[in-house]
């Protein structure tokens, strides 16, 4: 049965620690690693691996000290290329091409970003339950079958991004930037649309903004569309 534990998701630092209940791992690594072992109640020796989407700060604030810990930490070689970093535990992935963490068998993509090389990952335990987990993408041009816990970016809507411009509490710049670097709720109501939810236990909405979201109303208005639980990281 897959847990999913939020330690962190926001433009400050994003980190979730998933386990099928036989093999522990971090998605991202966006925050201080001693915040990451706060969090954990200091267990952290369990951590089979980390995945990194791209080499944002607030996705690999903790990663040198994840790496010293000598958890394997799993990238595109675009976001090692961007980040800069040697390191013997870094393994470079590609996407399309699966690859094996303990119990979970693990299929990267790639998404929509404005960095070098961005990626998803598609993650299957040994049970046949599917995580997929896709954050800081404008869209997904993918479609899964047979689904059980998402783990999506809904950053913005574009009605109270727009809200926002006209009463001038964020730079109308702001706007372009968004929508070709971030998920709105727009489009993840668009992506879930294309997909099969047949078999979806959960939904956990990732990496709202400060300003442009609204925890009720994301809640509310995925719940009513998919008929899932859904839970705001």
């Amino acid at each position: 049965m897959i847990e999913i534990n939020t330690l962190a998701s926001s433009s400050k630092g994003n980190c979730y620690r998933i386990t099928d209940g036989s093999t522990p791992l971090l998605l991202e690594a966006g925050i201080a690693f001693k915040d990451i072992r706060r969090a954990l109640n200091f267990n952290t020796s369990d951590l089979a691996g980390c995945l990194v989407t791209h080499e944002h700060g607030d996705h690999t604030k903790g990663l040198k000290d994840v790496l010293k810990a000598g958890i394997d930490t799993y990238m595109s070689a675009g976001t090692k290329e961007a980040l800069d970093i040697e390191h013997h535990r870094i393994n470079p992935i590609e996407a399309h091409k699966s690859f094996k963490i303990g119990t979970w068998l693990i299929m990267p993509f790639d998404v929509e970003h404005d960095v070098n090389e961005p990626t998803g990952y598609l993650l299957v335990n040994s049970m046949g339950e599917k995580l997929l987990f896709a954050t800081d993408t404008f869209y997904i041009k993918y479609k899964f079958t047979g689904l059980t816990h998402l783990l999506l970016e809904c950053n913005y809507s574009i009605d109270i991004l727009n809200e926002n411009i006209a009463s001038g509490r964020v730079h109308k710049g702001m706007k372009k930037r968004l929508i070709r670097s971030h998920f709105s709720l727009e489009n993840v109501k668009e992506f879930l649309k294309a997909n099969d939810l047949s078999k979806v236990q959960e939904i956990h909405l990732l990496h709202l903004s400060d300003s442009n979201s609204d925890e009720v109303l994301f809640k509310k208005e995925i719940q009513e569309f998919t008929g899932k639980v859904v839970y705001i990281a």
